[in-house]
């Protein structure tokens, strides 16, 4: 007889779980849905395209890994792979550096910090179309900016954007200004989370600024750097935009990317299916260096939670 009751309270309580499990699904429902038909079956499609010889304007022609085969023997794609390592290898780093060089200052509570802090992560905000506009026109051989502080004190200012040697180091240069502040900003979150104590100890023990820097505020704040290398990375071997507005891949292909070289291919030569076999090169490689990074940050990273 006691079984009774506690079957009906279970007959009773299963309405209101079926409606939980509804109401649960119907929220997650729009992320489902966006998931699948904004990123899995473009993931598909684009996978069955690289397997393909889609002329765009005609029919796909299934080729298996020709596409593939191409692309190892292609001598066009090892020289923007190699801009796009020279664009990561020269823009990481700087970028790392100066964003925690000016979130040092920054992070300090002193009467105007936060103008400040508004006042660098602006770039970030802004059009980055718009942004590469301006940079082209600075970047000018004659009129710009530049060259015209250049003169100033006497230098003949070079073609920055017509120079092989020179084109890649002034993009690398305006997507720093660019996105620097993004990462300041977390580099400042970071140093105001450090504990006061351990900056107590250390100058108790008398350790100078700099041995305080790198043996107290480097290590605490290695999750933050770590993420911020992640980012970075994974961003500097995805740019397009600055490239395509100020060079458009040149001169001579000194600043042609992987990404441009894949637009290229897609939109302007129409050969759809090698651009998807290009596209997934490129995911294999973030995916790879992702994973290596995401191993040796055991190494090296900090009270990792």
């Amino acid at each position: 007889m006691a079984a009774m009751p506690r079957l009906q309270v279970a007959r009773s309580a299963n309405p209101l779980a079926r409606g939980a499990n509804l109401t649960g699904w119907l929220f997650v429902a729009p992320m489902v849905l966006g998931f699948v038909t904004l990123l899995l079956i473009p993931l598909v499609t684009a996978f069955y395209m690289s397997l393909t010889d889609w002329p765009l304007l005609g029919e796909a022609t299934f080729t298996g890994l020709d596409n593939y085969r191409t692309i190892l023997t292609d001598s066009e794609f090892w020289k923007v792979l190699g801009n796009t390592v020279y664009f990561a290898a020269g823009l990481v780093p700087l970028n790392i550096i100066l964003a925690l060089l000016l979130a040092v200052p920054l992070s300090k509570s002193l009467p105007g910090m936060g103008m400040y802090r508004t006042v660098m992560f602006i770039p970030v905000m802004t059009s980055l179309i718009v942004w590469s506009i301006v940079w082209k026109y600075m970047f000018a051989t004659d009129s710009g900016f530049i060259n015209q502080l250049l003169q100033l004190i006497g230098i003949q200012g070079p073609a920055w954007l017509y120079n092989t040697k020179l084109a890649m180091p002034a993009v690398i240069v305006t997507s720093v200004l660019k996105n620097v502040g993004l990462n300041m900003v977390l580099f400042i979150a970071a140093l105001q989370q450090v504990p006061v104590q351990l900056y107590e100890a250390a100058r108790i023990d008398g350790a100078s600024k700099p041995a305080t820097f790198f043996r107290v505020t480097v290590p605490m704040i290695t999750p933050t750097i770590f993420l911020t290398v992640m980012m970075t990375i994974i961003g500097s071997l995805k740019v397009f935009g600055q490239i395509y507005v100020m060079t458009q891949g040149g001169p001579a292909g000194s600043t042609k990317v992987l990404v441009y070289y894949i637009w290229e291919k897609a939109f302007k030569l129409f050969e759809f299916g090698y651009a998807s076999a290009l596209a997934y090169v490129l995911f294999v490689i973030i995916l790879i260096l992702t994973m290596i990074q995401w191993q040796m940050r055991k190494r090296w990273v900090i009270h990792e939670s």
